[in-house]
């Protein structure tokens, strides 16, 4: 393990509360931390901290505003809508809003959040092609117009509950791109499903103003964007020929990861295909649904190891989260993941264990559950009770997936904000 330390780094801190209740960062309630790295950071909460050993998160919007000029550079014209259910963090949505994201909603609670920060409705789609009727009702009362759907009784549950509403019809992606999360199997219309959808929804006089698709979350391939648009332009022709009003927005969904250079290959992807299959399409809306793309990499959890077992040179630990907290998604994708030993209470002098023998080591969650197991067979230095275990990249798909099984509420754990220089 590299031993060195992040560079370039000024930090401000504020403790928050859950993210449903975080309070809004004031110049009076933030300490500025001078030429402080992560780990340095990190430290200073956990020495304030004291007796709280409970897990906590820390948020680098320094890291947000990077991704935010990433994504403009290479897609100018392709309008993010946060999709807010990979992270619904109050302070992440604040940044994302402050930086000009719109937001991909899926239910009332996320339509809430969003517009209690001040976002216009007219800024939010409520991107869930199958609503309970309370929610669509909710959806109306509030002005947020744009939706999706992929069946006719969608259509008759927004003619009666939102007729005022617009709808991008969505359609099956050809091609998932290797997703971690294929969503092909529960939402999207099939192309010989397409035109009896579109006369559902002219006969229901509600206006279809485009199309939408969704690869799935975490792709690993960006070819899979160009066959979802080249359908997307068949649907555009259908809805011409059969006489609807013309179209003008083109959703690509998400699947986008930050990672690597798969972003800017899926980007110039995009580009191509877009002024291939839409380049005589003038006014054409391209927007697009990212959300691990934004919040995976800007989100570092903090860890305390809470038990220890020691079997010949194999090493247990507990520590207090796991797989029924923010480790849940490991129940459903492989993740490597790589934590920083932070012995604070062992031996400050060394916090990081440079140098330090690495012994086979088993990690286990807080729970009871025998499933609750993070990894096992990965290498460690030999840690103490109350050390810590810092996991970076943990941001997407982790707290909101949280429960409160075995009375284990990881769900409510702090969150810190820093504001980083990244290079």
């Amino acid at each position: 393990m590299a031993c060195q330390s992040t560079n370039g780094w000024k930090s401000t801190v504020m403790p928050l509360l859950s993210a449903a209740s975080q309070p809004p960062s004031t110049p009076e309630n933030d300490s500025p931390l001078q030429n402080r790295t992560l780990l340095d950071f990190i430290q200073s909460v956990i020495v304030k901290k004291k007796e709280n050993k409970e897990p906590f998160y820390v948020l680098d919007l320094g890291v947000v505003a990077s991704l935010m000029n990433r994504w403009t550079r290479n897609l100018p014209n392709v309008r993010p809508f946060y999709a807010v259910k990979c992270n619904p963090d109050a302070s992440l949505l604040s940044a994302m809003a402050a930086h000009g994201s719109n937001f991909d909603c899926a239910s009332r609670a996320e339509i809430e959040a969003v517009l209690s920060l001040g976002v216009s409705p007219t800024c939010v789609i409520f991107a869930n092609p199958c609503k309970p009727v309370p929610h669509i009702k909710y959806a109306a009362e509030v002005g947020v117009n744009l939706t999706t759907f992929d069946s006719e009784f969608e259509v008759l549950k927004i003619r009666k509950h939102h007729p005022n509403c617009e709808l991008l019809i969505r359609i099956k992606a050809p091609d998932d791109g290797d997703a971690s999360f294929p969503l092909g199997k529960k939402y999207g219309a099939l192309p010989e499903e397409v035109e009896p959808l579109l006369r559902a929804a002219q006969a229901a006089h509600l206006p279809v103003v485009g199309v939408s698709f969704h690869i799935g979350s975490g792709a690993r391939r960006a070819d899979a964007y160009r066959t979802a648009i080249e359908e997307a332009r068949k649907v555009f022709d259908t809805a011409a020929h059969i006489g609807l009003p013309k179209m003008r927005l083109l959703n690509l969904g998400g699947g986008f990861t930050s990672g690597g250079q798969l972003f800017e290959a899926a980007a110039e992807t995009i580009k191509a295909a877009v002024t291939e299959y839409f380049g005589a399409e003038p006014g054409l809306t391209v927007m697009a649904e990212p959300g691990r793309f934004f919040a995976e990499s800007v989100f570092t959890l903090a860890t305390n190891i809470i038990g220890k077992r020691v079997r010949g040179e194999v090493r247990e630990y507990w520590i207090n989260d796991g797989i029924f907290g923010s480790m849940n998604f490991l129940l459903f994708e492989y993740v490597p993941l790589k934590p920083t030993p932070f012995a604070c209470t062992s031996r400050p002098e060394n916090l990081m264990c440079c140098g330090e023998r690495t012994y086979v080591s088993t990690l286990f969650g807080p729970t009871c559950d025998a499933c609750d197991v993070v990894f096992t067979d990965h290498q460690l230095a030999d840690l103490q009770l109350s050390d810590w275990l810092i996991f970076p990249h943990m941001g997407s798909y982790t707290r909101a997936l949280a429960s409160n099984f075995n009375g284990f509420n990881t769900g409510s754990s702090l969150t810190y904000l820093t504001y980083s220089n990244p290079s």
